[in-house]
């Protein structure tokens, strides 16, 4: 579904190895890929397959994937349970940074700076690939390590002419929450989506320097959330721009 004209551009996914125990750590093995963040909602009829191909995805370890709900299909019969107001306004925020205007569902960016489809795949890997051209994409390693309920954030210094100054965000994820659909134009089915964004953290600005970042996260340690994802990102979360690092770290 669309709020704009047809999109045939992309975004970049990223991510970062996985431990468990009562420590668990991502660590940098080469460049990451990729950062893809799906526009979905439970209401729009479109998006079931799109959900689907970023459950599979998800299990890329090259890649570091998000469903981000949106909101501004709820007036057609059924409430997104997962919607935040934040994501919506991030989507349009890409859209006036691309100059493009494109706003629809469902939608991915990969990398902040592109976006496809979000049920096509040949289409994200290929704007993964277009994406990874600029010698800065994601090209920062991550280093996140999470002893008890305190969570480090290693970020090195650039080591070439840098995109700074970046932001640092954190996002809880809940791995799989399946939704019975009861209303709207998905009004009997139930939806498994994927590495759900329940909220957003910002640790901090990157100016090029090496950065170490510590958050508690008892309140993430809830049962809900099941892994957190960092991400540094140029521009700011009004004006988000090229992806330069990326990891993601279980809490299971």
């Amino acid at each position: 579904m669309r709020v704009g004209r047809v999109a045939r551009s992309a975004m970049l996914v990223c991510l970062a190895a996985v431990a468990a125990q009562s420590v668990a750590r991502a660590e940098p093995k080469g460049a990451p890929k990729a950062t893809i963040e799906l526009f979905t909602s439970q209401g729009c009829s479109s998006c079931p397959p799109a959900d689907k191909l970023i459950g599979e995805l998800a299990h890329d370890p090259s890649l570091v994937t998000m469903s981000l709900a949106i909101d501004y299909w709820d007036y057609l019969g059924w409430k997104d349970t997962l919607a935040l107001k934040g994501h919506g306004k991030r989507q349009q925020a890409y859209a006036r940074v691309r100059g493009d205007r494109e706003v629809y569902t469902p939608q991915v960016v990969i990398n902040g700076v592109m976006h496809v489809a979000g049920s096509d795949r040949s289409a994200i890997e290929r704007a993964i690939e277009m994406t990874r051209r600029d010698s800065a994409t994601m090209r920062l390693p991550v280093t996140m390590t999470i002893t008890g309920d305190k969570l480090t954030v290693e970020v090195p210094a650039a080591a070439t002419e840098s995109r700074a100054p970046a932001e640092v965000w954190l996002c809880p994820i809940t791995n799989n929450v399946p939704v019975a659909i009861e209303r709207g134009e998905n009004r009997g089915h139930t939806i498994t989506y994927s590495n759900v964004v329940r909220r957003w953290v910002k640790l901090g600005e990157w100016t090029g320097k090496s950065e170490v970042y510590n958050v508690s996260i008892k309140e993430f340690q809830n049962g809900e959330i099941d892994s957190l994802a960092v991400m540094i990102q140029s521009g700011g979360f009004g004006s988000p721009g090229l992806m330069l690092g990326a990891g993601l770290a279980s809490l299971r």
